[in-house]
């Protein structure tokens, strides 16, 4: 598996690194890994009503993007203090590409001396609150693994901009999205982001791939189909 750089000034658009996730299956077949992070955004799973789960008049007001993803899963909110950890395999079954990816980045978390365990919702805690969610698809090209490392996110932004419902919430035992969720840096992570980066690049990958501007045009013209507002916010909009 293959490490994937950017050259230049990293991109701040989450669809962008959608994008990348689908140019990578396309042309890794031996399976890429990368990380990133975003200007605010609010990432709503691929069968999620929009109007439900988003706070859409705080979202505007505080100019957080929306962005629909391709995989399952729950509605999340990022900012440049959430990293990003994507993993492209040409494995398909969903258990066991969810296994590899959990196990390795939990066993990361572990060896920074953090308690992270994995649970049956295919999240990540420690001290039983949440610091990584993650989501699976299929995409023609192989298996596409994504998910979130609560590093310094701002919860205050987090809490306002996602509306699951009191059932939703219930079913978790909180009465708040931030209640069940936590920093890894309240959680004794002192390391900066480019090192754990480093280090769960180590755990996955054999060696790195520094994309060209072509690659980075050919992602270009996939990132302009997560714009579509049919995508984003369905079909009535």
């Amino acid at each position: 598996m293959l490490r994937l750089l950017l050259p230049g000034e990293k991109p701040s658009s989450l669809a962008f690194y959608l994008a990348m996730e689908e140019y990578a299956a396309e042309h890794f077949p031996e399976g890429a890994f990368f990380t990133w992070t975003c200007e605010p955004t609010v990432i709503i799973g691929r069968n999620q009503d929009l109007a439900s789960e988003v706070n859409l008049d705080y979202c505007r007001e505080h100019s957080i993007k929306i962005v629909r993803r391709k995989s399952g899963g729950g509605c999340v909110y990022a900012d440049g203090g959430n990293m990003m950890v994507s993993l492209i395999t040409p494995e398909r079954g969903v258990e066991a590409v969810f296994g590899t990816f959990l196990e390795g980045v939990g066993a990361v978390l572990r060896s920074l001396c953090l308690e992270a365990v994995r649970t049956e919702r295919n999240d990540i805690l420690v001290d039983g609150l949440k610091v990584s969610g993650n989501a699976f698809f299929v995409h023609p090209g192989g298996s596409i693994v994504h998910g979130t490392l609560m590093l310094s996110v701002n919860l205050d932004a987090l809490q306002e901009a996602i509306t699951p419902s009191a059932e939703k919430l219930a079913s978790h035992g909180v009465k708040s999205v931030r209640q069940r969720v936590v920093n890894l840096r309240d959680k004794g992570l002192t390391i900066t982001q480019e090192a754990l980066s480093d280090l769960l690049a180590g755990h996955f990958c054999s060696g790195s791939h520094l994309l060209s501007t072509d690659d980075i045009g050919r992602i270009r013209s996939i990132e302009a189909l997560y714009a579509d507002p049919a995508f984003v916010f369905g079909k009535e909009h």
